[in-house]
Protein backbone atom coordinates (compact mmCIF):
# COMPACT_ATOMS: atom_id res chain seq x y z
CA UNK A 1 0.00 0.00 0.00
CA UNK A 2 2.02 3.22 -1.41
CA UNK A 3 0.59 6.23 0.60
CA UNK A 4 1.43 8.70 -2.59
CA UNK A 5 -0.31 6.77 -5.27
CA UNK A 6 -3.69 6.65 -2.73
CA UNK A 7 -3.17 10.39 -2.08
CA UNK A 8 -3.12 11.07 -5.81
CA UNK A 9 -5.62 8.71 -6.56
CA UNK A 10 -7.55 10.36 -3.79
CA UNK A 11 -6.84 13.95 -5.75
CA UNK A 12 -8.22 12.81 -8.73
CA UNK A 13 -10.90 10.77 -7.04
CA UNK A 14 -11.67 11.18 -3.81
CA UNK A 15 -14.26 7.95 -3.33
CA UNK A 16 -12.10 5.45 -5.36
CA UNK A 17 -9.57 7.29 -3.49
CA UNK A 18 -10.86 6.26 0.02
CA UNK A 19 -11.95 2.87 -1.23
CA UNK A 20 -8.52 1.63 -1.89
CA UNK A 21 -7.41 3.52 1.17
CA UNK A 22 -9.80 0.87 3.30
CA UNK A 23 -9.37 -1.90 0.92
CA UNK A 24 -5.19 -1.45 1.83
CA UNK A 25 -5.68 -1.25 5.24
CA UNK A 26 -8.35 -4.24 5.84
CA UNK A 27 -5.53 -6.36 3.54
CA UNK A 28 -3.08 -5.35 5.66
CA UNK A 29 -4.67 -6.01 9.03
CA UNK A 30 -5.51 -9.48 7.92
CA UNK A 31 -2.19 -10.25 7.12
CA UNK A 32 -1.37 -9.32 10.53
CA UNK A 33 -3.94 -11.98 12.05
CA UNK A 34 -2.48 -13.92 9.92
CA UNK A 35 0.67 -13.32 11.09
CA UNK A 36 -0.60 -13.55 14.91
CA UNK A 37 -2.34 -17.08 14.23
CA UNK A 38 0.81 -18.43 12.31
CA UNK A 39 3.36 -17.48 14.85
CA UNK A 40 5.44 -16.25 11.69
CA UNK A 41 6.11 -14.02 8.84
CA UNK A 42 5.79 -14.58 5.03
CA UNK A 43 8.74 -17.50 4.05
CA UNK A 44 10.06 -16.79 7.96
CA UNK A 45 11.84 -19.57 9.03
CA UNK A 46 11.20 -20.38 13.06
CA UNK A 47 10.55 -23.13 15.45
CA UNK A 48 7.52 -21.29 16.50
CA UNK A 49 5.79 -21.89 13.22
CA UNK A 50 1.90 -23.34 13.74
CA UNK A 51 1.31 -23.22 10.10
CA UNK A 52 1.46 -22.60 6.54
CA UNK A 53 0.49 -19.89 4.29
CA UNK A 54 -1.89 -21.29 1.38
CA UNK A 55 -2.56 -18.15 -0.82
CA UNK A 56 -5.55 -15.99 -0.82
CA UNK A 57 -9.04 -15.60 -1.28
CA UNK A 58 -11.01 -12.61 -2.67
CA UNK A 59 -13.72 -11.85 -0.49
CA UNK A 60 -16.20 -8.44 -0.91
CA UNK A 61 -17.21 -5.89 1.36
CA UNK A 62 -19.74 -3.50 1.58
CA UNK A 63 -18.29 -0.42 3.24
CA UNK A 64 -19.59 3.49 3.37
CA UNK A 65 -17.39 4.20 0.09
CA UNK A 66 -18.45 1.69 -1.94
CA UNK A 67 -18.32 -2.44 -2.41
CA UNK A 68 -14.57 -3.21 -1.79
CA UNK A 69 -12.59 -6.39 -2.82
CA UNK A 70 -10.20 -7.77 0.10
CA UNK A 71 -7.99 -10.71 0.11
CA UNK A 72 -8.67 -13.06 2.81
CA UNK A 73 -5.18 -15.17 3.90
CA UNK A 74 -5.80 -18.91 3.81
CA UNK A 75 -4.32 -21.28 6.05
CA UNK A 76 -3.18 -24.77 5.16
CA UNK A 77 -3.42 -26.53 8.17
CA UNK A 78 -6.71 -25.11 10.03
CA UNK A 79 -9.19 -22.54 8.84
CA UNK A 80 -7.95 -18.41 9.07
CA UNK A 81 -10.13 -16.21 11.48
CA UNK A 82 -10.54 -12.54 11.25
CA UNK A 83 -12.27 -9.95 12.89
CA UNK A 84 -12.28 -7.74 9.89
CA UNK A 85 -15.87 -9.38 8.08
CA UNK A 86 -17.51 -9.62 11.14
CA UNK A 87 -16.57 -6.55 13.16
CA UNK A 88 -16.57 -3.79 10.11
CA UNK A 89 -19.73 -5.02 8.51
CA UNK A 90 -21.53 -5.31 11.79
CA UNK A 91 -21.22 -1.78 12.23
CA UNK A 92 -21.88 -1.20 8.46
CA UNK A 93 -24.99 -3.00 8.49
CA UNK A 94 -26.47 -1.00 11.40
CA UNK A 95 -25.79 2.28 9.49
CA UNK A 96 -27.28 0.96 6.07
CA UNK A 97 -29.86 -0.52 8.07
CA UNK A 98 -31.22 2.95 9.68
CA UNK A 99 -30.99 4.51 6.01
CA UNK A 100 -32.66 1.89 4.47
CA UNK A 101 -35.48 2.24 7.23
CA UNK A 102 -36.01 5.81 6.97
CA UNK A 103 -36.11 5.73 3.10
CA UNK A 104 -39.04 3.06 3.30
CA UNK A 105 -41.15 4.57 5.99
CA UNK A 106 -41.51 7.02 3.37
CA UNK A 107 -39.19 10.11 5.21
CA UNK A 108 -36.62 10.64 2.74
CA UNK A 109 -35.75 13.88 1.48
CA UNK A 110 -32.69 14.01 -1.13
CA UNK A 111 -29.48 13.73 1.55
CA UNK A 112 -31.51 10.54 2.15
CA UNK A 113 -31.65 9.35 -1.33
CA UNK A 114 -28.18 10.32 -2.45
CA UNK A 115 -26.94 8.16 1.11
CA UNK A 116 -29.43 5.29 0.18
CA UNK A 117 -27.89 5.19 -3.49
CA UNK A 118 -24.40 5.95 -1.66
CA UNK A 119 -24.39 2.89 0.23
CA UNK A 120 -25.74 0.91 -2.74
CA UNK A 121 -28.79 0.18 -1.35
CA UNK A 122 -31.10 0.56 -4.86
CA UNK A 123 -31.68 -3.43 -4.99
CA UNK A 124 -32.39 -3.93 -1.30
CA UNK A 125 -36.44 -4.95 -0.21
CA UNK A 126 -38.03 -3.92 2.82
CA UNK A 127 -37.84 -7.94 4.10
CA UNK A 128 -34.30 -8.04 3.52
CA UNK A 129 -33.84 -5.00 5.82
CA UNK A 130 -35.84 -6.42 8.38
CA UNK A 131 -34.05 -9.76 8.38
CA UNK A 132 -30.84 -7.86 8.73
CA UNK A 133 -32.53 -5.55 11.75
CA UNK A 134 -33.67 -8.75 13.33
CA UNK A 135 -30.38 -10.22 13.22
CA UNK A 136 -28.42 -7.36 14.77
CA UNK A 137 -30.85 -7.07 17.38
CA UNK A 138 -29.87 -10.26 18.49
CA UNK A 139 -26.53 -9.13 18.98
CA UNK A 140 -27.62 -5.70 20.83
CA UNK A 141 -30.23 -7.45 23.25
CA UNK A 142 -27.36 -10.21 23.79
CA UNK A 143 -24.97 -7.37 24.42
CA UNK A 144 -27.17 -5.02 26.54
CA UNK A 145 -28.72 -8.08 29.16
CA UNK A 146 -25.09 -9.85 29.86
CA UNK A 147 -24.19 -10.60 33.26
CA UNK A 148 -22.14 -8.17 34.96
CA UNK A 149 -18.93 -9.45 36.98
CA UNK A 150 -16.87 -8.52 39.41
CA UNK A 151 -17.01 -5.71 41.58
CA UNK A 152 -17.24 -1.97 39.80
CA UNK A 153 -15.57 0.31 41.75
CA UNK A 154 -15.75 3.17 39.22
CA UNK A 155 -18.84 4.11 36.91
CA UNK A 156 -18.78 6.79 34.29
CA UNK A 157 -21.84 8.23 33.00
CA UNK A 158 -23.16 10.61 29.85
CA UNK A 159 -25.91 11.12 27.45
CA UNK A 160 -26.06 12.49 24.00
CA UNK A 161 -28.78 13.87 21.97
CA UNK A 162 -30.48 12.57 18.67
CA UNK A 163 -33.20 13.25 16.09
CA UNK A 164 -35.23 10.51 16.39
CA UNK A 165 -38.61 10.27 14.17
CA UNK A 166 -41.38 9.61 17.18
CA UNK A 167 -45.40 10.21 16.51
CA UNK A 168 -45.00 11.85 12.68
CA UNK A 169 -42.30 14.16 13.98
CA UNK A 170 -38.17 14.62 14.76
CA UNK A 171 -37.58 14.85 18.46
CA UNK A 172 -34.23 15.33 20.37
CA UNK A 173 -33.77 12.09 22.16
CA UNK A 174 -30.97 11.22 25.02
CA UNK A 175 -29.06 7.99 24.43
CA UNK A 176 -27.65 7.36 27.87
CA UNK A 177 -24.56 5.50 27.98
CA UNK A 178 -22.80 4.24 31.04
CA UNK A 179 -19.37 2.52 31.13
CA UNK A 180 -16.98 1.25 33.82
CA UNK A 181 -13.32 0.36 35.10
CA UNK A 182 -13.46 -3.15 36.63
CA UNK A 183 -11.36 -3.85 40.01
CA UNK A 184 -8.30 -5.23 37.35
CA UNK A 185 -7.99 -1.92 36.16
CA UNK A 186 -10.30 -2.91 32.86
CA UNK A 187 -12.84 -1.20 31.36
CA UNK A 188 -16.10 -1.97 29.78
CA UNK A 189 -19.34 -0.39 28.30
CA UNK A 190 -22.05 -1.62 30.44
CA UNK A 191 -25.01 0.13 28.91
CA UNK A 192 -26.90 2.48 26.18
CA UNK A 193 -30.79 3.11 26.32
CA UNK A 194 -32.42 5.28 24.65
CA UNK A 195 -35.32 7.75 26.36
CA UNK A 196 -37.02 10.95 26.41
CA UNK A 197 -34.50 12.91 28.09
CA UNK A 198 -31.78 12.22 30.94
CA UNK A 199 -34.04 13.41 34.18
CA UNK A 200 -33.78 11.16 37.51
CA UNK A 201 -36.54 8.86 36.94
CA UNK A 202 -34.77 7.57 33.62
CA UNK A 203 -31.35 7.06 35.52
CA UNK A 204 -32.87 5.58 38.30
CA UNK A 205 -34.22 3.09 35.54
CA UNK A 206 -30.88 2.71 33.98
CA UNK A 207 -29.22 1.84 36.86
CA UNK A 208 -32.13 -0.58 38.29
CA UNK A 209 -31.17 -2.42 35.22
CA UNK A 210 -27.60 -2.69 35.87
CA UNK A 211 -28.21 -4.09 39.23
CA UNK A 212 -31.01 -6.87 38.08
CA UNK A 213 -27.52 -7.62 35.82
CA UNK A 214 -24.76 -7.98 38.93
CA UNK A 215 -23.80 -4.32 39.36
CA UNK A 216 -22.75 -3.62 42.47
CA UNK A 217 -19.70 -2.67 44.86
CA UNK A 218 -19.63 1.21 43.47
CA UNK A 219 -17.62 3.96 44.68
CA UNK A 220 -17.40 6.45 42.62
CA UNK A 221 -19.72 7.65 39.80
CA UNK A 222 -18.31 10.50 37.36
CA UNK A 223 -20.63 12.22 35.46
CA UNK A 224 -20.94 15.75 34.12
CA UNK A 225 -23.20 18.21 36.73
CA UNK A 226 -26.62 17.48 35.15
CA UNK A 227 -29.50 17.13 38.61
CA UNK A 228 -31.05 14.34 37.55
CA UNK A 229 -27.98 12.12 37.08
CA UNK A 230 -26.84 13.54 41.21
CA UNK A 231 -30.33 12.98 42.07
CA UNK A 232 -30.33 9.39 40.94
CA UNK A 233 -26.79 8.06 41.87
CA UNK A 234 -27.43 9.63 45.53
CA UNK A 235 -30.82 7.47 45.54
CA UNK A 236 -29.14 4.15 43.82
CA UNK A 237 -25.80 4.54 44.95
CA UNK A 238 -25.75 4.38 48.78
CA UNK A 239 -22.53 4.84 49.78
CA UNK A 240 -20.85 6.16 46.65
CA UNK A 241 -19.46 9.60 46.07
CA UNK A 242 -20.03 11.77 43.07
CA UNK A 243 -17.11 13.26 41.08
CA UNK A 244 -17.97 16.69 38.78
CA UNK A 245 -16.07 15.87 35.56
CA UNK A 246 -13.54 18.75 35.98
CA UNK A 247 -13.78 19.19 32.22
CA UNK A 248 -17.76 19.94 31.90
CA UNK A 249 -17.16 21.58 35.28
CA UNK A 250 -14.66 24.18 33.14
CA UNK A 251 -16.70 24.08 30.52
CA UNK A 252 -19.93 25.56 32.74
CA UNK A 253 -18.05 28.17 34.42
CA UNK A 254 -16.64 29.78 30.82
CA UNK A 255 -19.74 29.42 29.51
CA UNK A 256 -21.20 32.87 30.82
CA UNK A 257 -17.75 34.25 30.71
CA UNK A 258 -17.34 37.17 27.37
CA UNK A 259 -15.02 35.90 25.03
CA UNK A 260 -12.19 38.83 26.29
CA UNK A 261 -11.97 37.06 29.55
CA UNK A 262 -12.17 33.93 28.90
CA UNK A 263 -8.45 32.80 28.96
CA UNK A 264 -7.86 34.36 31.89
CA UNK A 265 -10.22 32.90 33.92
CA UNK A 266 -9.50 29.49 32.60
CA UNK A 267 -6.47 29.93 33.82
CA UNK A 268 -7.59 30.49 36.99
CA UNK A 269 -9.95 27.52 37.28
CA UNK A 270 -6.92 25.05 36.03
CA UNK A 271 -4.67 26.42 38.41
CA UNK A 272 -7.80 26.40 41.26
CA UNK A 273 -8.67 22.36 40.42
CA UNK A 274 -4.98 21.88 41.18
CA UNK A 275 -5.26 23.62 44.77
CA UNK A 276 -8.25 23.27 47.07
CA UNK A 277 -8.26 25.98 48.52
CA UNK A 278 -8.38 28.16 45.39
CA UNK A 279 -11.05 28.03 44.41
CA UNK A 280 -13.29 29.75 46.92
CA UNK A 281 -11.41 32.27 45.82
CA UNK A 282 -12.04 32.34 42.50
CA UNK A 283 -15.94 31.90 42.59
CA UNK A 284 -15.09 35.29 45.09
CA UNK A 285 -13.37 37.47 42.56
CA UNK A 286 -16.00 36.01 39.54
CA UNK A 287 -18.71 37.53 41.61
CA UNK A 288 -17.05 40.84 41.72
CA UNK A 289 -16.14 41.43 38.40
CA UNK A 290 -19.85 40.89 37.80
CA UNK A 291 -19.95 37.01 36.47
CA UNK A 292 -22.36 36.05 39.05
CA UNK A 293 -23.71 32.93 36.93
CA UNK A 294 -19.98 31.81 36.47
CA UNK A 295 -19.71 32.71 40.44
CA UNK A 296 -22.74 29.94 41.40
CA UNK A 297 -21.52 27.58 39.35
CA UNK A 298 -18.22 27.05 41.02
CA UNK A 299 -20.29 27.25 44.50
CA UNK A 300 -22.62 24.20 43.03
CA UNK A 301 -19.97 22.09 42.40
CA UNK A 302 -16.63 22.85 44.12
CA UNK A 303 -17.63 20.07 47.36
CA UNK A 304 -17.83 17.55 44.31
CA UNK A 305 -14.47 18.11 42.21
CA UNK A 306 -12.29 16.33 44.42
CA UNK A 307 -13.31 12.92 45.74
CA UNK A 308 -11.21 11.47 43.35
CA UNK A 309 -8.74 12.30 45.40
CA UNK A 310 -10.18 9.49 47.98
CA UNK A 311 -8.65 6.35 45.93
CA UNK A 312 -5.26 5.81 44.68
CA UNK A 313 -3.26 8.81 43.74
CA UNK A 314 -2.09 6.45 40.40
CA UNK A 315 -5.68 6.45 38.77
CA UNK A 316 -6.34 10.33 39.62
CA UNK A 317 -5.87 11.35 35.79
CA UNK A 318 -8.29 8.61 34.92
CA UNK A 319 -11.27 9.66 37.24
CA UNK A 320 -11.46 12.78 37.63
CA UNK A 321 -13.17 13.50 34.22
CA UNK A 322 -15.42 11.36 31.67
CA UNK A 323 -12.78 11.98 28.54
CA UNK A 324 -12.91 7.95 28.21
CA UNK A 325 -16.44 8.47 27.09
CA UNK A 326 -14.90 10.79 24.33
CA UNK A 327 -14.58 7.92 21.50
CA UNK A 328 -17.72 6.74 22.23
CA UNK A 329 -19.08 10.40 21.82
CA UNK A 330 -17.25 11.01 18.84
CA UNK A 331 -17.85 8.06 16.82
CA UNK A 332 -21.89 7.69 17.42
CA UNK A 333 -21.68 11.47 16.09
CA UNK A 334 -19.50 10.61 13.05
CA UNK A 335 -22.08 8.10 12.14
CA UNK A 336 -24.79 9.91 12.50
CA UNK A 337 -24.19 12.20 9.81
CA UNK A 338 -24.14 9.79 7.58
CA UNK A 339 -28.10 8.46 8.76
CA UNK A 340 -29.22 12.12 9.41
CA UNK A 341 -31.83 10.92 12.04
CA UNK A 342 -33.31 7.77 12.86
CA UNK A 343 -36.66 6.37 11.84
CA UNK A 344 -37.32 5.09 15.43
CA UNK A 345 -35.43 4.18 18.99
CA UNK A 346 -34.43 0.85 17.84
CA UNK A 347 -32.73 1.70 14.97
CA UNK A 348 -30.42 4.58 16.99
CA UNK A 349 -30.30 1.80 19.57
CA UNK A 350 -28.89 -0.71 16.77
CA UNK A 351 -26.10 1.75 15.23
CA UNK A 352 -25.06 2.90 18.66
CA UNK A 353 -24.70 -0.36 20.51
CA UNK A 354 -22.91 -1.75 17.36
CA UNK A 355 -20.54 0.69 17.28
CA UNK A 356 -19.97 -0.02 21.26
CA UNK A 357 -19.28 -3.31 21.02
CA UNK A 358 -16.40 -2.50 19.20
CA UNK A 359 -15.28 -0.30 21.00
CA UNK A 360 -15.51 -2.52 24.05
CA UNK A 361 -13.57 -5.47 22.06
CA UNK A 362 -10.52 -3.13 21.95
CA UNK A 363 -10.77 -2.28 25.84
CA UNK A 364 -11.62 -5.65 27.08
CA UNK A 365 -8.76 -7.15 25.15
CA UNK A 366 -6.45 -4.12 24.84
CA UNK A 367 -3.86 -2.68 27.64
CA UNK A 368 -5.40 -2.53 31.04
CA UNK A 369 -6.56 0.91 31.56
CA UNK A 370 -5.96 1.93 35.24
CA UNK A 371 -2.40 0.95 36.63
CA UNK A 372 -2.89 -1.41 39.87
CA UNK A 373 0.89 -0.75 41.18
CA UNK A 374 1.23 1.44 44.12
Amino acid sequence: MNISDLAEDYLIDPKEGMRKLTAGLLNEVMQVEAENQIQARPYERTCKRKAHRNGSRQRSLKTIHGEIELDKPQIREFPFKTKVFERYSRVEESVRVAVAESYFEGVSTRKVEKVFSKFGLNNISASEVSRIAKKLDKLVNEFLNRPIEGSIPYLFLDASYFKVRTDGRYINKALLVVTDIHDDGYREILSATVDDSEDESCWESCFDSLKSRGLKEVKLVISDGHKGIQAAVEKEFLGASWQMCNVHFMRAVLKNIPKKDKKEVAYMLKDALEDERKMQEVAVILDERGHKKSADTVDRFRFDLWNYKSFPRQHWRRIRTTNGLERINKELKRRSRVSGAYSNDQSLLRVAVCIMMDINEDWITGKRYLSLEE
